[in-house]
């Protein structure tokens, strides 16, 4: 069940977002682009991940911390959702991204293969190479779970930005339609990486409209 959203004075230990019988996701907004960063945990075992390691890395450090973090993913190589890997791999978090967007991070230290598996104690995190936003962008469902974190590349009311020097409209467009839209049922909760959280059956009757304006 999503969690009410946290007041901007509350610490990080009330990030808290949703919850099912098996996991916890705790989000927190930081930067100037207001990045939701995601914290998955493992219910059974303790053990999360982070996405997105975007910025104010004294917030994601102590939220790491607290939460049992092991590992970091990138969704994207884009500068707002980078800005703390550093100073998470300084403390001794390794950061994984795709080969394709790897050049953008200042470092890391994984690389993250298209239709593969990411344990976090029990939960198995499935990775989706969704091209568009950036050529590496890629999306994360979890199994067993109606959960997506999409990234930049799909938000509520359309694709993510793709009016950029790496951006492809009808790359993004293929990627929604043939690797989200066709594979994901219609419950799955899409949780992306600005703003509110959406569905795959709330967004995909548009698909047509976002082609007809073009973006």
């Amino acid at each position: 069940m999503p969690a009410d959203e946290p007041l901007d004075d509350e610490p990080a230990a009330s990030a808290f977002h949703f919850e099912d019988s098996a996991l916890e996701v705790h989000r927190l907004v930081v930067g100037p682009m207001d990045n939701n960063v995601f914290v998955l945990r493992c219910k059974q075992t303790g053990e999360a991940l982070l996405i997105d390691a975007a910025n104010e890395h004294d917030k994601l450090l102590e939220l790491a911390r607290r939460l049992g973090v092991r590992k970091v993913v990138e969704t994207h190589g884009h500068w707002d959702h980078i800005q703390a890997v550093p100073a998470m791999r300084d403390a001794g978090y390794e950061v994984a991204v795709t080969a394709e967007d790897a050049g953008m991070l200042p470092s890391y230290d994984l690389l993250l293969d298209d239709d593969s598996i990411i344990e976090v104690g029990r939960l198995r995190l499935r990775t989706i190479l969704t091209p568009g936003h950036t050529p590496g962008s890629m999306c994360f469902r979890v199994e067993g779970s109606p959960l997506l974190f999409s990234g930049d590349t799909l938000f509520p009311g359309g694709p993510g930005n793709t009016a950029t020097d790496l951006g492809d409209f009808p790359t993004i467009v293929e990627s929604i339609d043939r690797r989200l839209f066709a594979a994901l049922p219609p419950e799955t909760l899409v949780l992306p990486g600005h703003g509110t959280d959406t569905s795959i059956g709330r967004e995909s009757p548009h698909l047509d409209e976002w082609i007809d304006r073009g973006w």
